[in-house]
């Protein structure tokens, strides 16, 4: 079942077009990645889906319902949760609370609850009571998807999840990620780090100056496919 579906999506900022009439789907229990190096579209693109751009066109669909006129936050109770790569975590909270304020805005007990959220992110157990502004960045990134998945989202959107974190919070995220699958939540994340999603996403799109340019399958990922190493700039 597609949960997220892209139909000719235009973004701006300001007069500048930054996305140009980008399409795609996302399927429940689908790991998609976006492709590109810095400054193709990526992190714009998925503002674009959660109503956090300037100007946007085209349709964005959710579970088949346009989210065209939704604001953000509507987006997110429809069941649309973001991890932006600045977090947005909570500081003055702690962990406990960051994670119990999210689930309490949920109606209904289908979530991740703490004890899964602690099982898939183990270090976040012995930080329970640490204001999160006494966190790593690593950490932090493991609290900001972890409280995503509180409010159990159907899809999530990721935003450079391994960017700047040790290899053993790496680990974590794709954990996570892979939690999201048995769960079937649909998964866009955007990355540049091929070995964060070789043998993770499901497929790729490549954007290339806001356009989408291709796809890639599994293998193309993890092999030497020309269309991947031209959009990340690796000739």
């Amino acid at each position: 079942m597609t949960l997220l579906a892209l139909r000719d999506v235009d973004a701006w900022y300001g007069a500048a077009q930054v996305v140009y009439r980008a399409s795609l789907t996302v399927a429940a229990g689908e790991v998609v990645a976006l492709i590109g190096r810095n400054g193709a579209g990526k992190t714009s693109l998925l503002r674009a889906i959660m109503g956090l751009m300037p100007r946007t066109a085209g349709d964005i669909a959710f579970a088949g319902a346009s989210l065209a006129r939704l604001p953000p936050y509507a987006r997110a109770r429809r069941g649309l949760g973001y991890v932006p790569e600045d977090r947005r975590i909570f500081t003055d909270l702690t962990v406990r609370q960051n994670l119990e304020f999210v689930a309490r805005q949920r109606d209904d007990h289908a979530g991740f609850d703490t004890a899964e959220l602690l099982r898939i992110f183990p270090n976040l157990a012995g930080m329970l009571e640490r204001p999160a502004n006494q966190m790593s960045g690593g950490e932090q990134q493991m609290l900001a998807v972890a409280r995503t998945l509180a409010a159990n989202p159907r899809v999530v959107l990721l935003d450079e999840p391994s960017e700047g974190i040790a290899p053993i919070i790496v680990e974590r995220m794709k954990a996570a990620v892979q939690a999201m699958r048995a769960r079937g939540v649909a998964t866009l994340l955007s990355e540049q780090n091929l070995a964060f999603v070789s043998g993770l996403a499901d497929r790729a799109v490549l954007l290339e100056q806001g356009h989408v340019v291709g796809e890639a399958t599994r293998e193309q990922i993890t092999g030497d496919y020309p269309a991947v190493r031209k959009v990340l700039g690796l000739g």
